[in-house]
């Protein structure tokens, strides 16, 4: 990764650097350590946030310019603001809401809100092209304490609309962290939410259904917020997956460079990295919102991958000569993308065909079958999936809100796994044609790395065909 990659992936496209909170951090301490008059003071302000979020050098910070205050900040390029007195509201379009505090950027944002039950990983869920068009909420109560890094990306950019969390890390503590969360957020203009009870939140949308909401700092009454949530767009019938698909074929990886497993011990040329094994396949991966880990772990397994856009017909596809076909994650509604439905079809019995998630949902429109939305989903690292063939039970990570509707498919096509929470299709296979595919991320590790077989599988499958 080129330092300018390292830069816009931080900062955003515009690429400037910010000063990091950090230093800011250590001199306000210093300050309030000679100072201790002006911070006994500012705790003493009616005014004041609650001091469930701001003591000591924050509180002091709410409010004040430091660099005002004494010829110590003068030099500083920005105000020091370490803890938000920014209201924002969070609306739902049934007319519940919350308020909190304002993090990230400013402004309004609506989308449909779901909650990740995951208690690590949010610099993977804001940078999931799954999460398009939504705002997103942690259930998990501290996020933002291990930052953010350039490495961790699941791809260039941020997609989710809005970010809710109950409590913020103002300071990020990591030795890979290059930037914190709320600088993150501020960089590519996404808002965000913190001191919201999200474990209300989630007991709601569980008990409601997923609905849409409304984020916003701006000067609006609640009920105001509410009435832009139920004009706003949500995911039912919306194809997101044209805004995030790639517009052009590329090669992943050619020079094998950003695939390797990473490891925190140093090899003897001084990377942290891996030997990749000899390329077996040549695939071809629908990018309907696909995530870099899927990308490198189909390296890891000796395929080699060539990236094609989600509206590519399958006469295209097949004039690339690839020996099978992958089918990515993505976002939005599958029953939205008959162009994607068409190309599957089109190339089922003529080369085998892995898909995942989105990719999982789109074989069953092009199966014959159909998709139908779940009442809030299912977004965490901790789903239970059985698999009917062997009674085996992995622990799964996830982040979907359709699924298959199994009635539906037709006689030649397999139910081969389910979720143990809701007894929904989580994995299907055709009878008999090469093509099988699961609902959730066999790439992703949320401890264990029980799905990674699936990919050993398809390649086996591949071999069997030639």
């Amino acid at each position: 990764m080129t330092e300018r990659e390292r830069v816009i992936r931080l900062n955003g496209i515009g690429g400037v650097t910010f000063k990091t909170r950090i230093e800011n951090s250590i001199r306000v301490l210093l300050y309030i350590s000679r100072h201790p008059e002006r911070s006994a003071a500012k705790s003493k302000d009616p005014e004041s946030l609650p001091q469930r979020t701001a003591t000591g050098f924050l509180d002091f910070a709410q409010n004040d310019n430091a660099s005002n205050v004494t010829d110590e900040f003068e030099n500083l390029c920005t105000p020091l603001i370490l803890s938000s007195d920014v209201r924002t509201i969070l609306a739902l379009e049934d007319g519940r809401y919350f308020e909190g505090e304002s993090f990230g950027a400013t402004g309004t944002c609506v989308g449909e809100i779901c909650f990740n039950t995951s208690m690590t990983g949010y610099q993977e869920v804001l940078t999931d092209p799954s999460y398009r068009g939504q705002v997103v909420a942690m259930t998990y109560p501290l996020i933002g304490n291990y930052g953010i890094n350039s490495l961790d990306q699941e791809s260039r950019s941020p997609h989710v609309r809005g970010f809710v969390i109950e409590e913020l890390t103002e300071v990020p503590s990591n030795w890979r962290s290059e930037i914190s969360l709320d600088e993150y957020l501020r960089n590519w203009n996404i808002p965000g939410a913190k001191g919201i009870d999200t474990r209300a939140l989630t007991r709601h949308l569980r008990t409601r259904g997923a609905m849409k909401a409304c984020l916003t700092t701006e000067e609006i009454s609640a009920d105001e917020a509410t009435r832009m949530a139920v004009k706003g767009e949500g995911v039912i019938g919306m194809d997101y997956v044209s805004e995030v698909s790639t517009k052009e074929i590329y090669r992943w990886d050619p020079d094998d460079k950003l695939s390797a497993p990473w490891s925190i011990q140093k090899l003897a040329d001084e990377e942290g990295a891996r030997t990749l094994p000899a390329i077996r396949f040549r695939i071809a991966a629908y990018d309907y919102g696909i995530k870099q880990n899927i990308l490198r772990l189909l390296r890891q397994k000796g395929f080699e991958v060539t990236v094609v856009p989600a509206a590519i017909s399958a006469k295209e596809v097949l004039a690339l000569d690839p020996d099978g076909i992958f089918l990515s994650n993505g976002p939005g509604d599958p029953a939205a993308l008959p162009y994607a439905h068409k190309a599957v079809h089109d190339l089922m019995g003529k080369r085998p065909i892995f898909g995942i998630c989105l990719g999982h949902q789109i074989l069953g429109v092009a199966f014959g079958g159909s998709t139908f939305k779940l009442k809030f989903g299912h977004r965490g690292a901790n789903q239970p999936v059985k698999d009917l063939r062997t009674g085996k039970v992995a622990i799964t990570a996830q982040n979907h809100g359709f699924a298959v509707d199994g009635e539906s498919l037709p006689r030649d096509v397999e139910v081969t796994h389910i979720n143990l929470n809701d007894g929904t299709v989580e994995g299907m296979r055709h009878k008999e044609l090469p093509i099988f595919s699961v609902q959730y991320h066999p790439e992703a590790a949320p401890g264990p790395h029980d799905a990674t077989y699936f990919f050993d599988q398809f390649a086996d499958l591949i071999d069997e065909q030639r």
